[in-house]
């Protein structure tokens, strides 16, 4: 089978696409329910760009095949609840990190790290939705739990172009939401009030550390995939008793300017997700409410197609901000 394997040697990383034999895929511990998958679609994510060439100390082992998420068909299983033929998602538990992931035409993972594939997503939408997706409506969820509805303020989105911000826009503004999408890139605003954000936001605008403990009221939550002196600047501007998730470090973990004066005086929270580690059973709800919340028409917009031998170069223009939308894999193509 072809897969897409990276390498470590003395001038650096190398990414080459070559025929490897199954018996080379992880056979897990003793007592592991294992399921092979013939993987049908897979993505290209931030992760994946710096499993590709060596950045972040993501890929623990070498040789190594990226891809942290797939979707395909189940070959085999020791695990009773997945039969062959069973259509199935996987998204996080360090898969393409370290474990061997979606950038080969089959897949042998734990049977507890997959999902099946939800009712009314195919497997190309299903990896347009991918980590990022699942992290979107992760976030989603957790400020509904905390009390967040439609009809009040607008809701934030930073990062609004990226994989997380784009899902995460078109779930909000589907659930009724009014969404405001924050983006350094003029040229997405069309692509944003595409998806349905009601206000494009300049990064510009947050993109420096808050000068002021409190600003004023202006958003009842907000999904932040950004991180540093945004979300310090964003905190400063939720209403009272609001929430903001967190779902990712693009501009790093510190938060510089930051202070406890929104915790104290508006009762803001800060909201860590992280879908990499959800138990299966908060997997399965996320992946139901995306069937259910997602427009599908719109979710085709994200979607860049590809095939495995784009993906080295697509992981280095993601590196470099410039990819708009949801990269998705066609292993068969």
């Amino acid at each position: 089978m072809q897969a897409l394997i990276v390498d470590k040697f003395e001038e650096g990383v190398a990414a080459t696409i070559e025929e490897i034999d199954e018996a080379r895929l992880p056979a897990g511990e003793p007592g592991d329910q294992m399921v092979t998958v013939a993987v049908s679609h897979t993505t290209v994510n931030y992760k994946d760009g710096l499993c590709l060439t060596g950045g972040g100390g993501l890929v623990r082992n070498y040789p190594h095949v990226p891809g942290i998420d797939f979707a395909g068909t189940v070959e085999t299983s020791d695990d009773p609840r997945y039969k062959p033929g069973d259509q199935v998602v996987l998204t996080g538990w360090r898969v393409g990190e370290v474990w061997w992931g979606g950038y080969a035409e089959k897949a042998r993972v734990k049977g507890d790290w997959l999902v099946p594939l939800p009712e009314g997503l195919t497997a190309r939408q299903a990896m347009a939705v991918g980590t990022a997706g699942l992290t979107a409506m992760l976030a989603v969820l957790a400020l509904e739990a905390h009390g967040m509805a439609p009809g009040g303020r607008p809701v934030l989105v930073t990062g609004a172009a990226g994989g997380v911000g784009s899902v995460a826009v078109a779930i909000l503004a589907k659930r009724g939401y009014t969404v405001a999408a924050v983006t350094g890139r003029p040229e997405t605003a069309d692509y944003l009030t595409g998806l349905g954000a009601a206000t494009i936001v300049p990064r510009a605008e947050l993109a420096d550390p808050p000068q002021r403990p409190l600003g004023r009221e202006t958003y009842t939550g907000a999904v932040d995939a950004v991180g540093g002196a945004m979300l310090s600047h964003v905190l400063t501007l939720i209403e009272y008793g609001g929430a903001a998730a967190a779902v990712g470090l693009a501009g790093g973990a510190a938060m510089p300017g930051a202070t406890v004066i929104p915790f104290l005086l508006r009762g803001v929270s800060l909201l860590g997700i992280d879908s990499v580690m959800k138990p299966r059973e908060g997997r399965l709800e996320a992946w139901r409410r995306i069937a259910q919340d997602l427009p599908l028409d719109l979710l085709e917009t994200t979607i860049v197609p590809a095939t495995l031998n784009d993906v080295p170069q697509l992981g280095r223009d993601i590196l470099a901000g410039a990819v708009r939308g949801r990269v998705v894999v066609d292993m068969s193509a």
